[in-house]
């Protein structure tokens, strides 16, 4: 089995609706003996900020000299990105390896088989095994206490980013629930918590915290210095230490702490960290599609944000272009806010160009732009995303903006494409 074959089978996995549970993924790891039981894991859990939080740890870990794994979830351009050593995606050849070792435990024909995304985290925990993983950083898929990567029975360290809502259908509509199910990660190590969490998060958490005797650190803002009073620039001073960061966004800012307080405390616990490796790390950690300056001159802007939490960061984000004129390409799904979001996001537009995501979830462009004139006076829906795309870059002024948001999937779909044409 090759690596297209072996993709293919584990996506053949998948289907339209969502089964949580451990049961048959525990079933499936004690057939491969149980390679989670080799490894040491970060567990990291949240609605905001997760994947970014991940990628800063394994930078800063992988600079200090020790071998980390990545686990993050989903992908933007390459099924590849979820499972990383070192900054290294998984070579096809491993994944088809590893693939084929656990698809020959597994009775494809029972209906009771582990869902695609439980026989890919037993291929991610197969692989890290094989290579002989210090550290796994490993991000949650959906909500924390009944998703597959909880199957590990201790982290030496827990994580919990921004909490907002977000898949409301299936982890519940208000914050107490998801917070609870966010909760469930927690067990006996310690656990950083994002700084700026809401007040109801923050309770859960804490509570959650007390009964399983975790220690929980949260960062001290009045130890932040950004610098200026709004939080845009990517410099900022924190307990008399100066970083950089090069992920765009306040939010960033405040995920920063949290990973330099994970990794004060990982060094409090037998796993030391120079802080040239905290600055090397957080200045180097990149990512595709968060609030991504594809292009400065003109100014194209790509973010993937799909919920109310991550529209208002952007609209933050967007703020220090208050003097200039924005156009916005969005696209989202129908199982989103997308009221929300356009509640955030158009009222900033000069322009708003509606289209829709490839996706067989995705909201028509016409519905989108319906609710989008409630916002913004000129509104305009597109078949096309490339043509939408193409018009405004054809039509933008040296001193305006254009922002591609509301999917990642849409983001996936038109980057590589921005890239090649981010230039008149």
């Amino acid at each position: 089995m090759d690596y297209q074959q072996a993709l293919n089978k584990l996506n053949a996995t998948a289907t339209n609706t969502f089964n949580l549970g451990l049961e048959r993924l525990v079933a499936l790891l004690e057939k491969m003996g149980n390679p989670q039981d080799e490894l040491k894991f970060i567990h990291v859990a949240g609605t905001n900020g997760k994947g970014s939080i991940v990628k800063m740890l394994g930078n800063i870990l992988s600079a200090s000299g020790y071998r980390t794994g990545l686990y993050i979830s989903p992908f933007v351009l390459d099924f590849k990105e979820q499972l990383q050593v070192d900054g290294r995606m998984i070579f096809p050849e491993e994944f088809a390896q590893c693939a084929s070792f656990v698809f020959d435990l597994i009775d494809f024909n029972d209906p009771e088989r582990p869902t695609q995304y439980e026989i890919q985290t037993a291929i991610a925990f197969e692989w890290y095994r094989r290579c002989g993983c210090d550290l796994v950083c490993l991000e949650v898929g959906l909500g924390g206490q009944d998703d597959a990567t909880n199957v590990i029975k201790t982290a030496i360290l827990h994580i919990i980013s921004s909490i907002s809502l977000d898949h409301q259908d299936i982890l519940g509509e208000t914050i107490y629930e998801i917070a609870t199910k966010k909760a469930g990660i927690i067990k006996t190590g310690p656990t950083i918590l994002y700084p700026l969490q809401d007040r109801v998060a923050m309770d859960v958490i804490a509570k959650k915290c007390e009964s399983q005797k975790s220690e929980l650190v949260i960062p001290d803002l009045n130890k932040l210095d950004t610098g200026n009073g709004e939080g845009w620039g990517n410099d900022f001073v924190y307990e008399g230490q100066s970083y950089h960061k090069s992920l765009n966004g306040q939010i960033q800012i405040y995920n920063c702490l949290t990973v330099i307080e994970a990794i004060k405390k990982l060094t409090e616990l037998g796993y030391p960290v120079a802080i040239d490796s905290v600055r090397q790390g957080i200045a180097n950690t990149w990512f595709p599609a968060r609030m991504e300056m594809i292009s400065f001159d003109p100014t194209v802007i790509l973010d993937g944000s799909h919920n109310p939490a991550g529209a208002r960061a952007l609209a933050d984000f967007l703020g220090q272009f208050s003097h200039r004129k924005i156009t916005i390409v969005m696209g989202v799904l129908k199982d989103k806010d997308y009221e929300t979001l356009l509640e955030y996001l158009a009222p900033l537009a000069d322009r708003f160009l509606a289209v829709a995501p490839d996706n067989h979830r995705a909201l028509p462009a016409v519905e989108l732009a319906l609710v989008a004139r409630d916002y913004c006076n000129k509104v305009f829906s597109y078949d096309d995303n490339f043509e939408a795309i193409g018009q405004a870059l054809n039509n933008q002024k040296e001193d305006e903006v254009l922002v591609v948001c509301g999917s990642l999937y849409l983001a996936g779909q038109v980057r590589p494409w921005l890239l090649g044409n981010k230039t008149k």
